[in-house]
């Protein structure tokens, strides 16, 4: 086996020397306190077999898709769950891809064209910065929820000319934010696009299954479907199971049905998979998901209110979503507070720059409905004695 170019070696290097190099886990260890299970679904005995038994039902025993949904994979389950998605979601039309990572890809090498302008938020996700690097669009960050520099950006790149008659400009931003568990002020971006003529993109993997009726999310709890261009759901966080979707216009899906490359030249999804989100959105529907989501946003109240009372909420990102991040800086400070946690049999994971910028890593918590108010209790007392 040939060795390992010179450069490639050296970058791997120089991630040891940050203490910032990546390995896969043997086995996850603890007491939940890192998954994107939010509401448990992804062990639901219960959605597990009910998806099976609509297999069995249907007589569906095919193993895979066999090929991409334009060719020989297009099984009747897609049809069947974006009908649903459509209509659950309240928009005009959903198409599936494989992950969210997919579905971001595809979007946004696709959308934007050479003459438009992409204008997102700073801590948008990895899978939307690098399907705008595909794109031939010309693409500016503004200031983190921050809709006044959003205002400015789009003046500046009117004022320059750079948009001309032929020009879009794409504002992208996430209902809540991966890293900081933080939501932006989404009535306000849709006025700026409403007032500049701009196409507004929100991606809502960590608000579908916890915010708005029955987990719709929060676009659709703020009635602000009719003005968004797009939105992207996934199905790996509170649902449990695996998956993405693009809400949007009916000529957005034909478009994307066409030239998303993530799309077009990948083997669709078995009919396991598609059957396990049908399930899974059941749950959610049904008074076991009204029960998870009242009993996780009881452990998002508890677990703000415990660190207002222990006095270390300043070392927080605020939040009232399931994801709360706690700054520690340095590498190598983190990993040592995270390690004593899982000396305690709780799994909580350091974020370390480069994947967040040097100087804000964090201890990342993410909330559980399954979660004991016990548990965090200690986790948060022995926080405070890590910080003090």
């Amino acid at each position: 086996m040939r060795h390992l170019p010179d450069k490639l070696h050296k970058r791997l290097v120089d991630r040891e020397k940050m203490n910032a190099l990546r390995s896969l886990a043997k086995e996850v260890q603890g007491i939940d306190f890192s998954s994107n299970d939010y509401l448990g679904i992804a062990n639901n005995r219960i959605v597990f077999e009910n998806a099976i038994g609509l297999l069995s039902d249907r007589e569906i025993l095919n193993n895979g898709a066999t090929g991409s949904r334009l060719l020989t994979g297009n099984g009747i389950l897609f049809s069947e769950l974006e009908n649903f998605l459509m209509e659950f979601h309240q928009a005009d039309s959903a198409l599936i891809f494989n992950s969210g990572y997919d579905a971001n890809i595809g979007l946004f090498s696709s959308v934007p064209q050479r003459d438009d302008i992409i204008l997102y938020d700073e801590y948008i996700h990895a899978s939307i910065r690098d399907g705008i690097k595909m794109s031939n669009a010309r693409n500016y960050k503004f200031r983190h929820n921050d809709p006044e520099d959003l205002c400015t950006q789009i003046l500046r790149v009117i004022n320059k000319g750079e948009r001309n008659k032929n020009s879009e400009i794409y504002i992208v931003t996430e209902s809540v934010f991966s890293m900081d568990g933080d939501s932006p002020d989404l009535k306000a971006i849709l006025d700026l696009c409403r007032k500049y003529k701009c196409h507004l993109i929100v991606d809502e993997a960590h608000a579908v299954g916890l915010f708005g009726s029955n987990g719709r999310g929060i676009v659709p709890e703020l009635d602000l479907q009719e003005g968004i261009f797009a939105r992207i759901i996934t199905f790996g966080k509170a649902l449990g199971c695996h998956g993405a979707a693009i809400l949007g216009s009916e000529g957005l899906n034909k478009y994307l049905i066409n030239f998303a490359r993530s799309f077009i030249y990948t083997t669709g999804l078995p009919p396991h998979s598609l059957a396990t989100i049908m399930a899974a959105y059941q749950f959610l529907m049904g008074p076991e998901g009204l029960r998870e989501r009242d009993l996780l946003h009881e452990n998002i109240a508890y677990f703000n209110e415990e660190k207002e009372r222990l006095g270390i909420s300043s070392s927080f990102i605020p939040s009232c979503s399931a994801i709360h991040s706690c700054i520690i800086k340095g590498n190598n400070e983190v990993k040592d507070v995270a390690q004593n946690f899982k000396n305690n049999s709780f799994d909580i994971r350091p974020i370390l720059s480069p994947t967040v910028p040097e100087g804000e890593e964090r201890l990342r918590f993410c909330l559980h409905s399954f979660n004991s108010k016990k548990d965090i209790c200690i986790i948060l007392q022995q926080l405070a004695q890590e910080i003090n």
